[in-house]
């Protein structure tokens, strides 16, 4: 049945700076919009579930938000402050969990932060920094309401999938980029700016690695672990997020594995291109080293030299370096040098 408080009213959001979107859902369904400081009264009604997003609140909201859920001061001052690595603690029958998020800015990745608090009656997430929107996520459970019925947990395991989700996007843009530049440096050594794009995507990539790595043992502890606010029911739900965290990974791994042997073999071909002048060279250097000797032999200002009255020397010596010539560049040229 689709309850509505005679007392609130349900068009629209709630316009407070810093909440996006704070609600109270029945069997699945929402049936009003709140105000933060009505938060706890209907927490606490039974089987009333408040789903509350903020998009960097200030301290102000989040102490209004730890009155109403006796949130711990030690997750409220993480909360407050961004950069945190990703993890999951338990405060009582409390969960608090931040998961890093990522997603593509121009050429680079931007990371942004999402802080989860889940208790008893209420999930409560906290953007900061680069972050999509949670709305469609919101939207896709409020469009099944028997699985939003599920309660705090489902609505948890949700995020987790969209922010895991949202990897992909990034890392299938950079996988583009790392196949054409594979391709690009076997014909041809990299260039400055060449590397250092290389250089930009290595850093970018170990940067979301570190991000997603850490989320791993979040989802394990979700999945095995005897948490509070974690049914026996959504443990399969959060194995599947936990393998499709470690196929993220992996394919990170393997995309900096690409760029690492790109950059190599750019490092060989640019080796061997050095070789190749370095030998023309050598050949070049060769060839003309003959008629060096002879002309420098014949130039030498002594009165008695071989040859120096015979009528046809000149020809004969011209000819001899012709020949001499002619025959080091055959060899180099049958060599491969040339």
């Amino acid at each position: 049945m689709n309850l509505v408080s005679p007392n609130v009213a349900t068009s629209g959001p709630v316009s407070s700076d810093g909440v996006i979107a704070a609600s109270v859902y029945v069997e699945g369904r929402r049936i009003a919009n709140i105000a933060i400081d009505e938060a706890a009264s209907w927490r606490n009604k039974p089987n009333h579930v408040v789903w509350i997003g903020l998009h960097e609140p200030d301290m102000t909201l989040l102490s209004s938000l730890q009155r109403q859920f006796q949130l711990h001061d030690l997750a409220i001052e993480d909360a407050d402050h961004a950069h945190q690595r990703p993890k999951i603690e338990q405060y009582g029958d409390a969960l608090f969990i931040v998961a890093r998020t990522a997603q593509l800015d121009g050429e680079s990745i931007a990371f942004g932060e999402t802080h989860l608090f889940v208790g008893e009656g209420y999930i409560v997430s906290v953007r900061h920094g680069a972050s999509t929107s949670y709305t469609p996520v919101r939207e896709r459970c409020e469009s099944c309401p028997r699985a939003l019925a599920r309660g705090e947990d489902y609505i948890l395991y949700a995020i987790l999938d969209f922010i895991v989700d949202n990897y992909s996007p990034a890392l299938e843009t950079i996988q583009e980029e790392v196949e054409t530049m594979e391709a690009e440096v076997l014909a041809s050594a990299m260039t400055r700016a060449q590397i250092e794009r290389l250089y930009l995507l290595r850093r970018d990539l170990l940067r979301l690695r570190n991000a997603v790595g850490p989320l791993v043992e979040v989802c394990r502890r979700l999945e095995r672990d005897n948490l509070p606010m974690v049914r026996e029911t959504m443990r399969p739900l959060f194995r599947d997020v936990t393998d499709h965290v470690r196929t993220i990974q992996e394919r990170i791994d393997s995309l900096r594995e690409v760029l690492a042997f790109a950059f190599e073999a750019s490092l060989l071909v640019g080796q061997a291109q050095e070789t190749a002048i370095s030998k023309k060279l050598a050949s070049w250097l060769a060839i003309v080293a003959v008629p060096t000797a002879v002309a420098g032999i014949y130039g030498m200002n002594f009165k008695y030299i071989p040859e120096l009255q015979w009528e046809y020397s000149y020809f004969v010596v011209m000819g001899l370096m012709l020949v001499a010539c002619g025959a080091l560049f055959w060899r180099f040229r049958r060599s491969g040098w040339l």
